[in-house]
This record gives structure tokens, C-alpha cells and sequence, in this order.
């Protein structure tokens, strides 16, 4: 019988979860449905390897692991993750909005009156 790697003696939740709600991420592995994926056919592809998600939700797994609820933009599918099948892409959700109201406020007209608030 095969030796199975379980991680187990790995607990993850001693440390604070690698990434923050609304970051871009990237998938390292293809994830196919295993059955526990609804409307999808087992051993269907879900993420492909390189695809861009983004983390919606942080949970936990057999009170050892971080699950990282990503929803991949291009397969439309959420899925959930483990850490070490994600990488960090250099963007977040966040830093998009704060880039976008930027570029609102400098598409504004300078006020030049004086007055100050």
C-alpha cells in the first residue's frame, strides 16, 4: 500500500493565514472535482494551473489547516484552497480600488480659488 503525505504534523493555525480577504491570487495545481463540487461532473476541471482568483473567505479544515475560498475569475468557479496551492500575485482587491479613486481625484479640476476647508 502507498505511503499517503497528510501533513500531519503540520497546524497551520498557530500562525496568522498567509493571505487577506479580497487578494489576487494565483492556483499552483490544477484542481479537479473529487464529487463534493455540485452541477459539475468528478474529475472535471475546476481551476486550471496560472488561473487569477481572488480570496472571498477564510476557514479552517480539521482544526489544522487554513482554506482559502477563492473565486477564479476565468472558470467562474469558487473553490476552496489550501495556502500551499496558492501563490500571491503582486495586487489586491484593495490596492485596485485605491489605484481607481486615485485616478478619479486626479481626473478632477484643481481648485485654484484659495479657500481652504
Amino acid at each position: 500500500m502507498a505511503k499517503i503525505s497528510r501533513d500531519s504534523d503540520v497546524v497551520e493555525l498557530t500562525a496568522q493565514p498567509i493571505f487577506e480577504y479580497g487578494q489576487k491570487v494565483k492556483s499552483l495545481k490544477v484542481v479537479r472535482n473529487d464529487g463534493t463540487y455540485a452541477g459539475k461532473d468528478i474529475g472535471e476541471i475546476l481551476v486550471k494551473k496560472g488561473e487569477i482568483g481572488y480570496v472571498t473567505s477564510i476557514g479552517t479544515f480539521l482544526q489544522q489547516f487554513y482554506i482559502y475560498g477563492t473565486e477564479f475569475i476565468e472558470s467562474g468557479n469558487r473553490v476552496g484552497m489550501r495556502g500551499k496551492e496558492l501563490e500571491a500575485t503582486t495586487d489586491s482587491v484593495s490596492s485596485a480600488i485605491a489605484d481607481a479613486a486615485t485616478d478619479e481625484a486626479a481626473s478632477q479640476p484643481a481648485d485654484h480659488t484659495g479657500v481652504t476647508a
